[in-house]
């Protein structure tokens, strides 16, 4: 049974045991041995190779070439084996931390992989790079690795139910520190002391603006995730050689709740499991069909179908207006409620129009389909019929829509809404749409075929036909894989491809 922890800020002056601390109930749960259920190893795999899929696909992009050189320039660590990189030969190492840096980088530059939204938003696959990462570098077997991939999932979907970050403009990866770090003290088998230690350090390093995800939005953004990881392992590191970090780290008086989150007077009622209870909140997240922002997943499957039945939708010389009714959340961060003249701008980054959702839907409502490359090319965005019906779509909050996302209720809570198109001719269009198609309650709902059909298509470009199989016969069979199989849980990128991709030099 689920026990729902209430977190409030304390003076100095008053008491709080460490046991009654957040941290240390987080530590708790990721100290505790509970097995796995069987579908959430079945949904552990389909991450693991839902985040190789997007990794793959960004493997010879610039962000992620830039960390790739950052990781390899560092030597594996004298205690340990090391762990590998993302489109690097087997036998390639680097130490686990900046193996976490460089593979985080490259599951996250698409933005491409799962989601979780509630109170805060989250990426909960950014968990699987540091995790399996210290993994590789122990010598952890299989089963291992998947209980703490569980870990690292529960723990960040918990948090992310409870506590907002954006509304005090804090970057969503301040939830990932911790829960990364839990999951790797569950591999690692660490004590309750030690775990603590490390999530209140990792909490502590990864706290940070969200001008990340605002105006013009630079490679950053895919960092961002990787850097929170990478703090993880050494904070873990840290802890286990016995030092102490800042306590308590959620709940004191000078601590995060009380000077960069909703102040002395906040409290919030944490879900967390209970001793003995599994560990299930992977189940509750969701995968992107498309490669945009989750909020955009919906909308481009209601174009989509838009544009395939109403093709004169796709010419501006049509439509008056188009208003996309939703949510809160929709409306201020990627639509027009953000004021942010950027997402109409034609030469804007691929990171802003990312989260544009009037690009998104014109684009999407035009093309009748959506690619990861091609929908976000410079000559897409500036083709003028594009630019002229792009111009005529803006959001507006609807409370109904709000509610919807904020419910706790899976069957009600949604992330889509109403379409308004009013045409040149005076007549009116009215859709809507709640959920992607491929979210569990959608049109068409992900399975591990749809997962392995993604990573086939990202992948096919990049690796060749006999490092697709070789990976995908790793991944599904993640909890029975021996030590060294977890040491080759990674992707090869076929001879060539990576020289072709930019080698930046640094300091390093």
């Amino acid at each position: 049974m689920t026990v729902s922890h209430h977190v409030r800020v304390y003076r100095s002056e008053e008491p709080l045991p460490r046991e009654a601390q957040l941290a240390w109930k987080i530590a708790e749960v990721a100290a505790d041995p509970v097995e796995v259920d069987a579908d959430v190893v079945d949904m552990i795999i389909n991450r693991v190779i839902d985040n190789a899929s997007v990794a793959a696909a960004s493997l010879t992009r610039a962000p992620v070439s830039a960390a790739r050189q950052q990781a390899l320039d560092h030597a594996v660590s004298v205690s340990g084996r090391g762990a590998t990189v993302f489109g690097c030969q087997l036998e390639r190492h680097t130490s686990p931390e900046w193996a976490a840096w460089a593979n985080g980088v490259a599951v996250r530059e698409l933005d491409y992989h799962d989601t979780f939204l509630a109170a805060e938003y989250s990426h909960p696959g950014d968990n699987i790079p540091p995790i399996v990462a210290v993994a590789q570098h122990v010598g952890s077997d299989g089963a291992a690795l998947t209980r703490a991939l569980a870990t690292g999932y529960e723990i960040q979907i918990d948090l992310v139910r409870a506590i907002s970050l954006h509304k005090h403009k804090i970057d969503h990866v301040a939830h990932l520190g911790p829960s990364a770090a839990a999951g790797i003290g569950t591999l690692l088998g660490l004590d309750v002391e030690t775990i603590y230690q490390a999530v209140g350090q990792a909490l502590h390093t990864t706290t940070a603006t969200r001008q990340s995800r605002k105006g013009e939005i630079s490679t950053w953004k895919a960092h961002a995730p990787a850097f929170a990881g990478k703090m993880a392992v050494e904070a873990v590191d840290r802890a286990m050689r016995g030092e102490t970090s800042p306590s308590p780290i959620y709940e004191g008086e000078d601590g995060a709740i009380a000077w960069l989150l909703d102040g002395k007077d906040a409290s919030y009622d944490v879900p967390l499991p209970a001793a003995g209870e599994s560990k299930r909140g992977i189940l509750d997240s969701y995968t992107k069909e498309h490669s945009a922002e989750y909020q955009a997943q919906a909308w481009i499957d209601l174009a989509r179908k838009l544009g395939d039945e109403r093709p004169e939708l796709r010419d501006p010389a049509n439509v008056d207006s188009i208003v996309l009714h939703t949510s809160h959340h929709t409306h201020y961060v990627i639509g027009s409620g953000a004021n942010d003249p950027q997402k109409y701008d034609p030469t804007a980054s691929r990171e802003t129009l990312d989260h544009s959702i009037p690009y998104i839907f014109t684009v999407a409502l035009q093309d009748g389909a959506w690619h990861h490359v091609d929908s976000y090319a410079p000559e897409r965005a500036g083709r003028d019929d594009t630019v002229a019906l792009w111009h005529k779509v803006t959001t507006a909050e609807d409370a109904e829509w709000t509610r919807r996302y904020h419910s706790e209720d899976p069957n009600e809570k949604a992330f889509g809404g109403r379409v308004e198109i009013l045409l040149a001719n005076g007549q009116a269009i009215v859709d809507e749409i709640a959920v992607a198609d491929a979210h569990p309650l959608g049109a068409r709902p992900f399975a591990r075929e749809d997962y392995v059909r993604k990573f086939r298509l990202l992948a096919e470009p990049v690796l060749t036909p006999d490092e697709i199989e070789r990976f995908l016969g790793l991944a599904e069979r993640l909890p029975e894989l021996t030590a060294e199989e977890v040491a080759q849980l990674t992707i090869v990128a076929a001879p060539g491809v990576l020289a072709g991709a930019p080698a930046p030099k640094g300091l390093f």
